[in-house]
């Protein structure tokens, strides 16, 4: 797990006794014993759980100081025989004649640092500045604590050095509240994980207003956050603790504790530190901000440590979406699909409104991609204000049409209202192949009927009917009759074009292309939802069959029962695992043996064996780098998602870069 990015982080609640540190020390033993069998790397213990938070004017006590410290070394020195990871710990601590709210870091039995609490909360129920003093008043940068010498201060970063991005700071419930929180420094300085040692009560309304503040803070930081928070152990004089846990990554809540729960209990997940890498370098705007006057980062410190990075079990703890760009939640699929819907129909509309064409044009196969665009472009036509009528929908049969296809073609534009046109292709075609001398296949042309060649095409041996000249000059003639209907809308997905499964200046071109940055995977939900929320009757029918037709480019002749005989699936590969490739190697920058890794736990729509999975990334591979020319001069159209091929936006590539490292990768694996 490790190998491959992953840093295993919990957040702890442990039983506890107010005021007993040998108790409180067994039992945040115990849940470091717990974390070590389920593979934890890190983690997180509350505010002073080494004697609790509601232990008040006791703090005062030098015997509870005492005794306090005593338990951390009760766990820095035991703790090493049961952990093999990082703990961070919660303690009064007596630095120089003043009591902080301090978070010991303890590794392989030893205290790496300590850091004490920058804000005390002196409002309402909260009575901190009473009992410690805020960690600008250290005078020492070190302390004597656990019979050892530590670093203290909040200007501390824990890095590892045998694992590429785990930098860990460290800040203390109340920190996280304020307008910059220490870990927003931090951040800037370089720490991707934080931990967050917690007393927040619960009341009305705060659990979920806590959530917000880690999954924010996390996404302002580009990091991962841990927030372990204290639990029904503490005082209930006036006021409960719930023991809410939560581990956020990069505004992603990754895993929630059940609050009010009696006994220790310990949150575990999955945080990617090749994602958090991956953003922060990818985003020049966050290291931007270091370079204010008014912060002095000079100050930081770095403590270097070594985990050992042995193999964890379970593998990850961590969902992984087979399908990246569709939720799985229905609601939120629902939501998703109405925003992006209403963003092509935007986007288009506006750039209608701008050119103002005479006409429009746009082909109609009665596949999913082209019956989207059309669904955008009535849609767009009724909030300009222009009849649907001013649309010239055109369907091209050709030698590989099938009667289901044209049949769900007529019957949409039909019920949709637009202006119907159909162009039978093939005359056309042979036409052009005439004219190039190309005999496809063998046969004369001279002589041929339209209907007798496409008897024969369907006898020919299976090797015999894979011909480009075939295909591409039926894509070339579509494009051709389209562009001289008037202002033509483009259909292709994003899939396709991250493919390069379009015919150059064909079927890749147009003059503006709503479905550019949709992936296939999600063009079929976006159709389904406009069949059930937008459109109904005829229409709405035809929606759910084409939904329901299998994917395939119709280039190729059709079997004697009309059936299509080219499914694009079995060239580029099954639609869900390339757009779950095209997801993690382009918001990611997942190389092959990772993604590799993802896959196992991703739950497709069928079983794929390892050995087809690397077979279909290798063909990925092999045509994202083959392709980029195509993508490189793509017509305008809406970026809708996190992932987009634009040439002006978010991809640029030479159209001749190598894909030979990304292969060695993949083979290396295999061997």
């Amino acid at each position: 797990m490790n190998t491959h990015g992953f840093l295993r982080v919990a957040a702890a609640s442990p039983e506890l006794r107010l005021a007993d540190g040998p108790f409180n020390a067994d039992r945040t033993l115990a849940l470091m014993k717990q974390a070590e069998d389920r593979g934890v790397n890190l983690v997180v213990f509350p505010e002073v759980g080494l004697t609790g938070y509601t232990c008040h004017d006791l703090f005062h006590h030098r015997t509870l100081q005492r005794a306090a410290e005593d338990a951390l070394a009760r766990v820095v020195e035991r703790g090493a025989n049961v952990f093999r990871g990082v703990a961070v710990v919660g303690l009064p601590l007596l630095v120089d004649g003043q009591l902080f709210n301090a978070a010991a870091v303890v590794h392989a039995g030893k205290v790496l640092g300590v850091v004490p609490k920058t804000y005390l909360p002196n409002y309402k129920e909260f009575y901190d500045a009473r009992y410690f003093c805020p960690a600008d008043n250290a005078v020492s940068t070190n302390v004597a604590v656990a019979g050892q010498s530590a670093p203290f201060g909040t200007n501390l970063l824990f890095e590892c050095k045998n694992l590429p991005g785990f930098v860990l700071a460290v800040e203390v419930c109340e920190d996280l509240w304020m307008p910059v929180p220490p870990s927003s420094l931090a951040a800037l300085m370089g720490a991707t994980v934080f931990a967050n040692l917690s007393a927040s009560n619960e009341v009305i309304g705060k659990a979920a207003y806590r959530r917000q503040l880690v999954t924010g803070q996390s996404g302002r930081c580009l990091a991962g956050y841990v927030y372990a928070g204290c639990g029904v152990g503490e005082s209930t004089t006036d006021l409960v603790f719930g023991g809410h846990c939560l581990i956020a990554e990069n505004g992603v809540l990754l895993a929630e504790s059940e609050r009010f729960r009696r006994g220790g209990h310990l949150l575990a997940a999955d945080l990617d530190l090749d994602r958090l890498v991956h953003d922060r370098t990818q985003t020049n705007g966050f290291h931007d901000a270091n370079r204010s006057p008014d912060l002095n980062f000079g100050r930081y410190r770095t403590l270097y440590f070594e985990l050992d990075v042995a193999d964890r079990d379970p593998p990850l703890l961590r969902e992984v979406e087979a399908a990246p760009f569709v939720p799985s939640d229905p609601a939120t699929r629902d939501d998703r699909c109405r925003e992006i819907f209403q963003t092509q129909v935007a986007g288009l509309g506006r750039r209608l409104l701008h050119v103002h064409p005479p006409a429009v044009s746009i082909g109609v196969s009665g596949g999913l991609d082209s019956t989207l665009a059309l669904l955008v472009l009535c849609k767009t036509m009724d909030d300009i204000g222009d009849p649907r009528e001013h649309v010239t929908a055109l369907t091209m049969p050709g030698f590989g049409t099938t009667g289901r296809t044209r049949g769900n073609a007529h019957a949409l534009m039909r019920a949709l209202g637009v202006s119907v046109r159909e162009c039978d292709i093939r005359a056309m075609c042979l036409e052009q192949m005439r004219a190039l001398g190309h005999a496809p296949f063998g046969i004369r042309l001279d002589g041929e009927t339209v209907e007798s060649l496409g008897e024969k095409l369907r006898h020919l041996p299976e090797e015999n009917r894979h011909d480009l000249v075939f295909e591409n000059v039926q894509a070339r003639v579509r494009t051709s009759l389209l562009m001289n209907a008037g202002f033509v809308v483009g259909t292709g997905d994003l899939s396709e074009l991250a493919l390069g499964w379009a015919t150059y200046n064909a079927d890749h071109m147009s003059m503006y292309n709503p479905n550019v940055s949709i992936p296939k995977t999600l063009v079929k939900f976006l159709v389904k939802w406009a069949a059930e929320h937008e459109f109904d009757g005829d229409a709405r029918r035809t929606l759910l069959d084409v939904v329901a037709t299998d994917i395939s480019p119709e280039l190729l002749p059709t079997d004697a029962e009309g059936r299509a005989l080219q499914a694009t699936e079995v060239s580029t590969g099954p639609y869900e695992l390339v757009d779950f490739f095209l997801y993690h190697f382009l918001r990611w920058g997942a190389g092959p043996e990772k993604i590799l890794f993802l896959a196992r736990f991703a739950r497709f729509g069928k079983a794929y064996p390892a050995d087809e999975v690397r077979h279909w990334l290798g063909v990925f591979l092999r045509r994202f780098f083959a392709n980029q020319f195509k993508r490189s001069c793509l017509p305008d159209g809406p970026k809708v998602g996190s992932v987009s091929v634009s040439p002006r936006g978010d991809w640029r590539m030479p159209s001749d870069a190598a894909a030979r490292v990304w292969l060695d990768e993949l083979d290396i694996g295999k061997n």
